[in-house]
């Protein structure tokens, strides 16, 4: 059977998810239509979804179209969720970008339709809600044309627009009943097309079926984007958009012989720990109870594999999940049996058709306590089980106060773990006040050390660093003066993973990198001298090392590119340089102005929210990591969470456990 992968997306409230459900109702796969103001819709799992009408996990279900099997894959909208929805978006085939009729493009369309172009997939845009009150369907595709982009073509004409007897008229491909319509076509795959465009341009006769086959060609190539219209609520236009789905997106087909290769792109867990991988395949087949290799990229950016052996396999069909004994390219499988798996692994060969996406690095942080402090135990086994299905979420232990931290990338993400923490484990939290993660730098060179049984050394340990500026983006290496063979290889192994542990809290209390840490003294007496020993002596010597040096506070940064309406650029500017933003370019097109730079991480959010206000609505900003800027004068810190070898007399109190 052919097969194809499509995603929803679209801006908070334009009826993502009732269009989901009303297809699933279309295709028999569900019997009742579910509402999102009333929390009963299919798509949506979570309790916290169902309550504000929200889609936050990428939800997976399959139905029959025609013959063809279409997994169907509802994403997030929320701009918290980006992550999600591009993880999600790696996998899919083409995707449905639902605009509202009476709403219009919002800053969010143009987010997700920037996203969508730069990753090259092809799209539809399905306009929803043309029977509310308020709904023009002309404005809607004048704002697509102007916000989005000006190759689009409807493919459908709105009769009783914002009335209960909304309804469309299908355009078909025929001169004699739509010469403009056909007009409109010939340009736009003249604009893509060299054999269309000579003709054209040479006044000779352009044949329907040349047309239809170069705009297949280009929407498959994200060069057009056919625009249909309808609504979820009453399911009218929809079957003519499941036919645009069809016959505009690319179709999978099974061809036997090829390795495997797939991606894991979404992971769950059953009530007995067990995860359960969703697998997109490229190519090849899964087959049950197959030995298989899976790939993941080490912190030095290798592939390393292991071999899994695939102890359950389910097919997705139908709307259900059901056993089968094989998964064939181009279809989505559920996998039990591949151990320690993780979002991005690659299940058998690498290939080119995998897009391999990086996962953002969350540059703010939360403390995290439960209600309860009875229940403080079972918070850090449920943080760790949700990081596991979950990449977006990081937990650190503070071993020393033990608060738990969570890295995070939003307001809203707090909410959902809120959610996902009372619903899966019955644990009530509250957070502290979100902090920017910063990172510390060397400032210069410093360098300590300790001999055994000289001075106020406790320890049958000698130890000296030397510790330098590193390049940019180089992390902590780690070097020898010394040599191997000085010490036994168990003793060299506690240094240097005490080393990369101590760094993790610098003078200031933030991450230390862009540095390099020399060993330049060691010794050890024998049998005496224990691994411990030099653990405990590492951190002391290291830290008075790099407070000879110094380091320098570095924040977060975006990089931004904020779009306004063109009367509005001085304005926005002037805002910018308010928060200290750094502007690099201005350009005009179209009645808009692009402004590009960078802004603090900090300051983001803040900015977004006012940027609605001030533009009415018309203005809206692409941000991306951009690395670090450093900070001068009063910079932040961060309470230590261990036993500060930045004061010896207190360290050694707790190391050496003379209370």
């Amino acid at each position: 059977m052919h097969t194809m992968n499509i995603g929803i997306l679209a801006h908070v409230d334009a009826g993502k998810t009732s269009l989901a459900e009303r297809i699933l109702y279309d295709t028999k796969v569900i019997d009742e239509l579910g509402r999102v103001d009333q929390g009963n819709t299919q798509m949506d799992a979570m309790e916290l979804e169902r309550k504000r009408g929200i889609t936050i996990k990428a939800s997976v279900v399959s139905f029959d179209l025609h013959g063809l099997k279409v997994n169907l894959i509802d994403t997030p909208g929320h701009a918290d969720f980006i992550a999600e929805v591009e993880r999600s978006l790696s996998v899919l085939d083409g995707v449905i970008l639902v605009v509202s009729a009476v709403e219009g493009v919002q800053a969010q369309t143009k987010i997700l339709f920037s996203v969508l172009k730069k990753m090259g997939l092809p799209m539809i845009l399905f306009v929803n809600k043309i029977d509310r009150l308020g709904a023009q369907s002309e404005m809607a595709i004048e704002q697509i044309r102007e916000k989005l982009t000006p190759n689009t073509f409807p493919l459908c004409q709105v009769e009783h627009a914002g009335t209960m007897h909304a309804s469309v008229v299908e355009s078909r491909f025929d001169w004699a009943a739509n010469p403009d319509f056909m007009e409109r076509c010939i340009e736009l795959a003249a604009a893509h097309d060299e054999r269309v465009l000579e003709a054209y341009v040479n006044g000779e006769a352009v044949t329907e079926e040349q047309v239809k086959e170069t705009f297949g060609k280009q929407v498959r190539q994200a060069n057009v984007y056919p625009v249909y219209f309808g609504s979820a609520m009453t399911g009218v236009g929809v079957s003519d958009l499941l036919a645009g789905v069809a016959q505009w997106f690319p179709v999978n087909e099974h061809a036997d012989g090829e390795p495997l290769s797939g991606v894991v792109f979404k992971i769950e867990k059953e009530p007995s720990g067990e995860k359960i991988a969703y697998v997109r395949l490229f190519s090849g087949s899964l087959n049950m109870r197959e030995q298989v290799k899976l790939q993941r990229k080490n912190e030095q950016g290798e592939f390393e594999a292991r071999t899994c052996k695939i102890k359950k396999l389910y097919a997705l069909i139908n709307g259900k999940a059901v056993s089968a004994a094989k998964v064939t390219s181009g279809d989505l499988g559920k996998v039990w049996g591949l151990e320690d798996v993780r979002i991005g692994d690659v299940v058998g060969e690498q290939s080119h058709l995998i897009k391999h996406f990086s996962f953002a690095v969350p540059q703010m942080e939360t403390r995290i306590e439960t209600a309860e402090p009875s229940k403080d135990h079972l918070l850090y086994k449920a943080l760790i089980s949700l990081s596991e299905e979950d990449p977006l979420i990081q937990v650190m232990k503070d071993d020393v106060h033990q608060d738990l931290y969570i890295r995070i990338f939003g307001e809203v993400q707090k909410e959902v773990i809120e959610a996902a923490l009372k619903e899966q484990y019955d644990l009530e939290v509250r957070f502290s006040e979100t902090r920017t993660v910063c990172l510390e730098k060397p400032a210069g060179t410093g360098q300590a050390f300790e001999i055994i049984e000289e001075g106020d050394n406790p320890f049958y340990a000698t130890v000296g660093f030397r510790v330098e500026p590193g390049l940019p983006g180089s992390g902590v290496a780690y070097r020898l003066e010394v040599e191997l063979g000085s010490l036994p290889l168990p003793f060299h192994k506690a240094i240097k993973e005490t080393v990369h542990q101590t760094l993790k809290q610098g003078l200031y209390g933030w991450e230390v990198t862009d540095i390099v840490v020399t060993l330049t003294h060691t010794g050890y007496f024998s049998p005496v001298s224990t691994a411990g020993d030099f653990r405990k002596l590492a951190p002391l010597v290291l830290m008075e090392a790099l407070a000879q040096a110094g380091t320098d506070v570095y924040e977060p940064i975006h990089a931004f590119e904020l779009t306004v309406p063109a009367a509005m650029m001085s304005k926005a500017i002037y805002k910018l340089s308010a928060i200290q933003a750094v502007v690099h370019e201005t350009a005009m097109y179209n009645g808009l102005c692009l402004i590009t730079g960078n802004i603090s991480v900090a300051a983001t959010e803040s900015f977004k929210r006012s940027l609605h206000a001030f533009t009415q609505g018309e203005g809206f900003m692409l941000v991306e990591p951009a690395g670090f800027v450093r900070l001068h004068g009063d910079v932040p810190t961060r309470a230590r969470t261990d036993y500060n070898p930045l004061n010896r007399n207190e360290y050694l109190l707790h190391v050496l456990r003379a209370y």
